[in-house]
């Protein structure tokens, strides 16, 4: 197992207890890398950028790789802040409720749980985003 493929399967370990301790959560092989799904319903991909390829995620990342590459959905105007903030963070354009992060050593985990569960909560029916722990934001 080469370096790169040894960095993928640690972050599917680390993102799979993030996702999977949200009700009905589960995992599954996607086209390319790893998905976790509500239902029918992806929150959270990940896959591994090599050589310029899967060209839309490395386009939408900006980089031929390798590159860990973490996409999830947020309300659209969040995801188009993420996406200006620039890298780590990115903006792919297939849904206006994607945003992406590039995955590396510098990674903060505690905001990929917060990221991660706000994506489920974009995704997930409304009875199991009731069951989510998730700490209320005080009116500003």
């Amino acid at each position: 197992m080469s370096e790169d493929d040894e960095a993928l399967a640690a972050a599917v370990r680390r993102l799979g207890e993030i996702c999977l301790a949200l009700p009905e959560a589960h995992e599954e092989d996607a086209w390319v890398g790893v998905r976790w799904r509500v239902r029918r319903r992806t929150f959270a991909h990940v896959c591994l950028v090599r050589d310029g390829r899967p060209e839309g995620y490395a386009r939408a990342a900006g980089t031929d790789g390798p590159a860990l590459v973490l996409v999830f959905r947020a309300e659209s105007d969040e995801a188009a802040t993420l996406g200006h903030l620039g890298p780590p963070y990115f903006r792919p354009d297939w849904w206006p409720t994607a945003a992406g992060l590039l995955i590396d050593g510098d990674t903060d985990w505690d905001e990929v749980a917060e990221l991660l569960t706000d994506s489920y909560c974009v995704q997930a029916p409304r009875r199991l985003v009731a069951l989510v722990d998730r700490p209320e934001i005080a009116p500003g």
